[in-house]
């Protein structure tokens, strides 16, 4: 039993040495073609990413490309490298071919995501640093991923949101400012007209507001014991809701010292 072992042992050892005194000079050149071709990727694409952004392409796209590129001469070195040492790649083109048939059966939803997330990158319907509201989600975006794009809000909470999502549904992109939309009821004895200049000059006077898209502000309805005045304006998304308490109590004070009253509800009961 001991001899069989020590005969089997030198088998495998006499295979091993002549596979390497058959294949050694193959090996090496393989080896040094797929590191050559390593190399050459790492530079091309470091290259190809800096050369991007010195042409103030989009980052998410100038990093796509810049990997695009060095998988491809990766692969063309693998390729290169398996010839070297004999090895045929022709079976293995058919099994990766009939592999991913079926990983893309049962990963369709996944995939969706990443064909989205490509979609996403070709067409930049937004960028980094923009504020786009989706499905009632809003923040700005942090990062934009082939799966997924990540947002993050005014409370600095990340925001994971799959790529299919954002194709094929309607999507709110307001760049760097989110729309204020809010209104205040005064008493109909007050003067609306000095409600209104009250208001608006209010929203002129904050540096926070953005001043390239006029505030709007009128008349927004009657109401039952208010004349409701309605006022929309810019605020940036980073300090939305900081900004729109502010002019809240900025509106507040100024209604006040002007003796503009903000009723509350009356109903008037007869007793018969």
């Amino acid at each position: 039993m001991f001899e069989s072992d020590i005969q089997r042992l030198e088998k495998y050892y006499d295979m091993a040495i002549e596979f390497l005194v058959t294949y050694s000079f193959q090996l090496l050149g393989a080896l040094i073609v797929f590191l050559i071709f390593l190399w050459l990727a790492n530079r091309i694409g470091r290259f190809i990413n800096e050369l991007l952004l010195k042409k103030k392409l989009d980052i998410t796209l100038s990093q796509f490309l810049a990997n695009f590129v060095k998988f491809i001469i990766l692969a063309a070195g693998i390729v290169i490298s398996l010839s070297k040492i004999g090895i045929s790649i022709t079976p293995f083109v058919a099994a990766i071919g009939a592999a991913s048939l079926g990983v893309g059966l049962a990963l369709q939803g996944m995939l969706s995501n990443y064909g989205a997330g490509l979609a996403i990158i070709l067409t930049r319907p937004f960028v980094l640093g923009n504020t786009i509201t989706i499905q009632n989600i809003t923040g700005i975006v942090k990062e934009v991923r082939l799966a997924c794009t990540i947002l993050v809000n005014e409370e600095e909470e990340d925001i994971i949101i799959p790529n299919k999502f954002l194709i094929g549904d309607i999507l709110h992109n307001s760049y760097q400012n989110k729309l204020v939309e809010s209104s205040v009821g005064i008493s109909y004895d007050s003067d609306p007209k000095l409600a209104i200049k009250l208001i608006t000059d209010i929203l002129q006077s904050f540096e926070q507001v953005d001043s390239s898209q006029p505030a709007q502000v009128g008349i927004n309805e009657f109401g039952d014991s208010s004349i409701n005045i309605g006022l929309r304006y810019w605020a940036p998304t980073q300090g939305f809701y900081e900004v729109k308490y502010q002019v809240n109590m900025a509106i507040f004070d100024a209604l006040k010292a002007n003796n503009i009253h903000i009723p509350f509800p009356q109903r008037e009961v007869r007793i018969l």
